[in-house]
């Protein structure tokens, strides 16, 4: 027997017809390339959607066919989440921070059909587009008066003259929920970028759970920044939750620096931020030495890669800021966890919550995890028992886009994380599988290192690596980046780890660098990192 409900399929263009239908007045503000604040309303921006649906019908475009964007976050870029997936389109966003060989290599693989971009992008598009075979048209996110004159782009037409003309009326199509909205590729830091496939249907599911209260805990009454690129796994989902629930949306464009964002949060009033800790380590190292304080925000979300102690303790004990540890993939849509309290927990000591609030933090509803050991069984949740992450969910990956081998097993998608689950269902990161340090048969955790060298009000980034050893197989070294106008020696930074950790974990030692490699999404590259320091030797092999 089924039921006697309405079968209404999850589309993406009903999250933005919900949103100016029930909360057409709510701002969405943006910080434009141009350097001005834009500000309009859902119900002004879902017009405006309707018009790039029409405008892409213009270009003849197929169902299906793929349509990239090289944006910064605004509301042009907000815009072409909706119309483009909502017409039955994908949306592809690139990320301009990969090497311009990968963005055409990307750009190829998915055979984008148009690309969208900032001016502030237009160097890279000019240096990319002759090799982008499948491109026919590019489209500049700017006014009319504002398109380069001589760019050297085939059929270059600016965003306003394209889509400004276009009816304001249009009907979504309706279609298989389960039909590609967009797709995103990951970093590739080794080999070619893969490329995850979503649909509507996951793209819905994930927007409405991304909103629960245990896990953003996203509402009308917030007013949110997204820091995190929305190039970069759809802005983790919030320009949807955003939708979905009426928040005040507030975009920062290009000015992603410790000033402009403190100042956009002041400005706008802004709850609620979600970012990487490289910007916000910018933001807490702007506003200390000025003794500024925050007027409204109360939450901020963290992902990316693990959020240091420091940076937590900052935030919730210098700003009263709340911090959500999250962790996710791009193959997870990207959330997986976030990290907030149970009931529980309210009468443990501010030491004992810390302890929580460093994990990764519980499963989302629509995410089921296990961790397992090297033959594949699965281990116990007990805390302290670390192995193989593994997940699986309907915002989950079951292949690649054009992808040539299953990556599953059994059914579950391998994460490539150690990780530790306890009994009450919080998973913490203990380390890449790759980057796990094994030292006399023991595992040696580089996060943990990191975390506690970072904790040194001289440190302003710190990663750990594995350097081989002839009686150990290897020892941990913290690669080290002082903060402006400190210092630190290394007898100083090494005698900070005795009592934080077991003494056969303290690193051997200390190597000071001016800059420790960033990926396109800001994670630490350490495969850049030991080809940088392959000519070093331990203190000990020295002698």
């Amino acid at each position: 027997m089924l039921g006697l409900m309405q079968n209404q399929p999850l589309l993406i263009s009903s999250l933005i017809e919900f949103a100016a239908r029930h909360h057409g007045d709510a701002e969405i503000v943006s910080r434009r390339v141009e350097g001005d604040i834009h500000r309009y309303t859902y119900r002004e921006s879902a017009r405006r959607s309707r018009q790039v649906a029409h405008a892409l019908n213009a270009l003849n475009l197929a169902f299906g066919d793929r349509v990239a964007t090289l944006a910064w976050n605004g509301y042009r870029h907000f815009e072409l989440y909706y119309g483009v997936s909502g017409s039955g389109r994908v949306l592809h966003t690139i990320n301009p921070r990969l090497h311009p060989e990968q963005i055409a290599w990307i750009a190829n693989h998915a055979e984008d059909q148009v690309l969208c971009f900032d001016l502030s992008f237009l160097p890279l598009v000019q240096a990319v587009h002759a090799n982008c075979t499948t491109i026919k048209h590019y489209i500049a996110l700017c006014d009319a008066d504002k398109l380069p004159a001589d760019s050297g782009i085939p059929n270059l037409q600016s965003y306003e003259s394209w889509m400004g003309g276009q009816p304001g009326d249009y009907d979504w199509p309706t279609f298989d929920e389960n039909t590609a909205s967009s797709m995103c590729y990951t970093s590739g830091t080794t080999g070619h970028p893969k490329a995850a496939l979503y649909s509507h249907r996951s793209s819905t599911l994930h927007a409405f759970a991304a909103a629960l209260p245990d896990v953003m805990s996203i509402s009308a009454r917030d007013a949110i920044l997204p820091v995190v690129p929305m190039f970069h796994v759809n802005a983790w989902g919030i320009p949807y939750s955003a939708a979905l629930t009426g928040a005040k949306l507030v975009f920062p464009g290009p000015a992603m620096d410790g000033k402009s964002v403190y100042e956009l949060i002041e400005a706008e009033k802004v709850t609620y931020a979600a970012g990487v800790p490289t910007v916000w380590q910018m933001l807490l190292t702007h506003m200390k030495p000025q003794g500024l304080r925050f007027s409204t925000l109360r939450r901020t979300v963290i992902g990316g890669s693990a959020c240091p102690p420091a940076m937590i303790k900052a935030f919730n004990d210098d700003y009263g800021v709340e911090v959500l540890h999250a962790w996710g993939m791009t193959e997870m849509s990207p959330l997986g966890t976030l990290c907030t309290l149970k009931n529980k927990h309210d009468s443990l000591s501010d030491d004992e919550k810390m302890k929580i609030r460093l994990k990764q933090g519980r499963a989302i509803y629509g995410v089921d995890m296990k961790i397992v050991d090297s033959a594949g069984k699965e281990l116990p949740w007990d805390g302290k028992t670390y192995g193989d992450l593994l997940v699986k969910g309907p915002w989950i990956i079951r292949e690649y886009y054009k992808g040539t081998s299953d990556p599953l097993v059994d059914g579950w998608f391998p994460t490539g994380d150690v990780a530790t689950i306890d009994a009450d269902g919080y998973m913490q990161i203990t380390d890449r599988s790759k980057d796990v340090i094994k030292s006399g048969g023991e595992w040696i955790s580089s996060i943990d290192i990191e975390n506690i060298a970072v904790a040194h009000p001289s440190v302003l980034m710190a990663a750990c690596i594995g350097m081989v050893h002839p009686k150990w197989d290897e020892r941990p070294i913290v690669a080290v980046v002082k903060k402006p106008g400190m210092d630190v020696s290394r007898d100083e930074l090494l005698a900070f780890y005795e009592g934080k950790t077991a003494k056969w974990q303290i690193p051997d030692d200390v190597v000071f660098v001016d800059a420790i490699p960033l990926g396109a999404t800001g994670k630490m590259l350490k495969t850049r990192l030991r080809e940088l320091l392959k000519d070093y030797q331990l203190p000990e092999i020295q002698k």
